[in-house]
């Protein structure tokens, strides 16, 4: 009992005895958690501010600051740049490419017929995947328009993809595919409804049923008036997806997507800034001038005026002086000049930078050595980097091949079938052959290898004991097709049989119109 709690009880019993029930009451309720993260009383949490609400109040209140943000940094900070192209060119990089996959077994086809349907399909897709005439605004190809969705949802926190049908000239097919920007989808007039939420309407239950779609960018200066469109999210007499939302939730009750660089946007700022201040500084420090003080009054220009006008970076502010490279100036009288040395280059900016950026990378999940691309640690420190680094976008690339590759691919099949350029007895007649006809695998960009020596050989000898197959690790090492390489394989052989018996023959000699020799 300390001594204010003494004399209150000499002094009033009673008052006493409940402030010292109160206090046995707050240590029981400061237990488990109470005493430590989410204790109120200790001077090391007392200062934390702190306030929570739902996923609209934490994320969709706050998104267009955020996609504004990150956009920006996206185009200012290097290394907020780098971390985004980083995941593109890993996750997506020249395109996610199709590999049909039909379960043949449950079709009850033969493993031959099976292939060349595979083939076939592959091949049909490839004449509307590899047009621009799949683009609704025939810019991209669907390779290209890949790239162009996860780059936008890295910097917005997710995209809307709608699938309207176009005919054109030369292309048997009519799908076409329409990427809209993450702001375009709001609210109407920014009317408040608690069914709606970023654009995004959903029922009692929390069904997406419809988003609402402005014209227009709302950013655009171009247009004044902007009108919305109320989009159902499924057909109603076909059920057909109207709309793919590529978005990533990571709260329950999520509605739109966060943008990638969120979590980081204050650091990559302030590391921005300080980059900035660090170059300018060496710059100036590289500076060397001479200045020349004089005791009676002379007749030369003033501080900064002997800088030519075209070279000078604020030439319009009167009271800019600025200094050139390597220059002596003369200062009027009562000028004074005073050294000052920056003590640049700054030699703890290195290993400052690089703490900032190994915890920028841990947000992001991307190493140190992947984020700024550099790799002077062992061959293990880097391979296990690569690993941990590869844990993650093969994930994303799962994600996006689940959420924006395989439904447009389903919506291909449809219509190529419905078209019959593709035989697929029981499409719309059973989902379960529907599904049976669209499975496929989407591949994309090989990792890579640190000493392919070592990992080829560790390769070959997971598939001799059955741990992986020849398809798999083709596709991982290499990236490319094992069936394909087989082919070319054969054709190469082949062709170098042919020419090794030209080779032996090349001795012999036709022989002539008459029957003799040439």
């Amino acid at each position: 009992m300390n001594f204010i709690d003494r004399a209150v009880a000499y002094i009033s019993p009673v008052a006493g005895l409940r402030r010292a029930g109160a206090r046995k009451r707050l240590q029981i309720i400061n237990s488990g958690y109470g005493n430590y993260g989410a204790n109120t009383m200790k001077k090391s949490l007392k200062g934390w501010l702190f306030g929570g609400g739902s996923a609209k109040e934490d994320i969709e209140d706050n998104l267009t600051v955020l996609r504004e943000r990150c956009r920006d940094l996206y185009m200012g900070v290097p290394l907020a740049t780098g971390a985004l192209k980083t995941c593109r060119t890993n996750v997506v990089g020249q395109g996610l490419t199709l590999k049909s996959q039909i379960d043949y077994e449950y079709l009850g086809l033969e493993e031959e017929a099976a292939q060349e349907l595979e083939a076939r399909i592959e091949r049909e897709f490839s004449l509307w995947a590899d047009s621009t005439a799949c683009d609704l605004e025939r810019l991209d190809n669907f390779k290209e328009l890949q790239q162009l969705a996860f780059l936008n949802w890295l910097m917005s926190g997710d995209v809307l993809v709608t699938l309207p049908t176009t005919k054109r000239v030369n292309m048997p097919y009519d799908l076409r595919v329409r990427l809209i920007e993450a702001d375009r989808l709001s609210n109407p007039n920014g009317t408040f409804n608690p069914h709606i939420v970023g654009g995004v309407e959903t029922n009692d239950a929390g069904e997406v049923v419809a988003y609402h779609i402005s014209t227009h960018h709302p950013l655009s200066f171009e247009y004044k008036e902007r009108k919305w469109t109320r989009v159902e999210a499924y057909g109603k007499r076909t059920g057909r997806r109207n709309v793919l939302h590529i978005m990533n939730r990571e709260r329950i009750g999520q509605r739109r997507g966060v943008p990638f660089l969120a979590p980081v946007i204050e650091a990559l700022k302030q590391l921005g800034r300080y980059t900035e201040a660090e170059l300018v500084a060496a710059v100036i420090s590289g500076m060397f001038t001479v200045f020349i003080e004089k005791d009676a009054p002379g007749e030369g220009a003033a501080l900064g005026e002997t800088v030519e006008e075209e070279l000078q970076v604020d030439a319009a502010d009167e009271n800019s002086l600025e200094m050139g490279n390597g220059v002596v100036m003369e200062l009027n009288e009562g000028e004074h000049a005073k050294e000052a040395n920056p003590g640049r280059p700054n030699t703890a900016f290195d290993g400052f930078v690089t703490s900032i950026c190994r915890q920028i990378g841990a947000a992001l999940e991307i190493p140190y050595e992947l984020l700024v691309k550099n790799f002077n640690a062992s061959y293990s420190a880097s391979r296990a980097a690569l690993l941990e680094a590869w844990k993650m976008f093969k994930m994303y690339r799962s994600w996006l091949a689940t959420d924006f590759c395989q439904p447009i691919f389903e919506e291909w099949m449809s219509e190529a079938v419905a078209k019959g350029r593709i035989s697929a007895p029981g499409f719309f007649s059973d989902p379960m052959i529907r599904k049976a006809y669209c499975g496929a695998e989407w591949n994309g960009p090989a990792q890579g290898l640190l000493n392919p020596v070592q990992e080829v050989e560790a390769a070959t000898k997971r598939v001799e004991q059955g741990f992986s197959t020849r398809e798999r690790e083709a596709v991982e090492i290499t990236g490319t097709d094992f069936y394909r390489n087989a082919r070319q394989l054969r054709q190469e052989e082949k062709a170098l049989r042919g020419e090794q018996k030209e080779e032996k023959g090349g001795g012999k000699h036709e022989p002539g119109p008459e029957g003799k020799e040439n």
